[in-house]
């Protein structure tokens, strides 16, 4: 549903140095998001434990809102994403993206009924400052999407290709960080990942280790644009040889036949204080 929401400029904030296509963060989705829509499908499952945690919220605020992942259908939704990139392959059923960063929304206080972000908080410049903006404009639920550091050595990849894991436990923002950021009454539960999952983030190919070797797959998950491109062919090397060997199997074989992973992926859901 395309959002009738103006863009009024009330409150403008010194926005975070942005890469030439606008991505704010510290990924740049100019070089490495051209395909992101053809590896990070929406998971329907997935989506359904973000819609249910907006509750009956009609205006919605997507922020970080890339390629239009999670966004609820049947719902006033207005998006703000940074990269030219990312906005350019919003599918024409979703609302026009506004380009703005997290750290300075333009919007009046408590405009939006809730506010989400998936898989976004990790690459904000100033993370501190857009939780406090989510939180002026939202009168409700803010829920994220996100990756919990202190879970990422439960995925096999740490095994085959530490930098990369080492690389995204640095980048999310620890569960205590964002609370204090979002403030009012929080709450973290896991969401369980389909074996199937369409979305492809490092944790989706969980028991399906062959599709980590596709460039496209990897360029997908941004935290593998951080490792040295000669260190991560050595990585992708590893697995595959492991995979070939057997020796993959022989260790993780289970996760081929296990419907669900409990790994990383968190749900963070804020509701305002009283």
């Amino acid at each position: 549903m395309r959002s009738s929401l103006p863009c009024q400029v009330e409150h403008v904030a010194e926005e975070p140095t942005r890469k030439i296509d606008g991505s704010a963060g510290d990924a740049d989705y100019g070089v490495i998001g051209t395909t992101y829509s053809d590896y990070r499908r929406p998971d329907p499952r997935i989506a359904q434990v973000v819609w249910d945690a907006l509750g009956d919220a009609r205006t919605v605020l997507n922020v970080g809102a890339g390629a239009g992942s999670y966004e609820p259908t049947g719902r006033d939704v207005t998006a703000v994403e940074p990269s030219a990139s990312m906005r350019a392959q919003r599918p024409e059923s979703l609302s026009v993206a506004i380009d703005v960063v997290a750290e300075s929304l333009p919007f009046p206080d408590k405009t939006f009924d809730a506010a989400m972000t998936t898989f976004s908080v990790h690459q904000w410049g100033e993370l501190d400052a857009g939780l406090a903006e989510m939180r002026r404009v939202t009168r409700g639920p803010i829920v994220i999407l996100t990756c919990d550091p202190e879970l990422l050595d439960r995925f096999w990849l740490r095994e085959y290709a530490p930098d990369v894991i080492s690389t995204e436990g640095r980048r999310y923002p620890a569960m205590s960080r964002l609370a204090a950021g979002l403030g009012g009454e929080v709450s973290v539960d896991p969401v369980p990942i389909p074996f199937d999952c369409t979305d492809g983030f490092n944790e989706a190919y969980y028991g399906r280790p062959e599709e980590l070797l596709v460039a496209g797959a990897r360029a997908a998950c941004s935290a593998w644009s951080f490792v040295d491109p000669e260190q991560a062919e050595t990585y992708t090397a590893r697995l595959a040889a492991a995979i070939g060997s057997g020796e993959w199997d022989a260790k993780y074989g289970p996760l081929r036949e296990q419907p669900t992973f409990e790994g990383s992926l968190v749900l963070v859901r804020t509701m305002p204080a009283a």
